[in-house]
């Protein structure tokens, strides 16, 4: 059964300016996860519930409620040290 994708407001701003060539492979990431919320590139977080998958420069930042069958996004953010707190 497939995973339902929300992406909260916080993603959805983020993703507004990212620039169209990388919100095409993001996107396509992001749809992925609804088939297999823990692909193999996965990881999970340490400080912090939740996962993160690498897309570029970009990570996605996600939460997964089994129970529910649900993918929250919560980050689309590029790599930098502020991009995990």
């Amino acid at each position: 059964m497939n995973y339902k994708i929300i992406i909260e407001k916080k993603a959805s701003k983020e993703a507004t300016f990212i620039p169209q060539k990388d919100r095409i492979a993001i996107d396509k990431k992001i749809l992925a996860l609804s088939v297999n919320p823990r692909p193999q590139a996965s990881k999970k977080l340490t400080e912090k519930d939740g996962y993160r998958i690498r897309v570029g420069n970009y990570r996605i930042l996600y939460t997964i409620d089994d129970e529910a069958k649900m993918v929250v996004i919560y980050r689309i953010k590029t790599r930098s040290e502020k991009t995990y707190k």
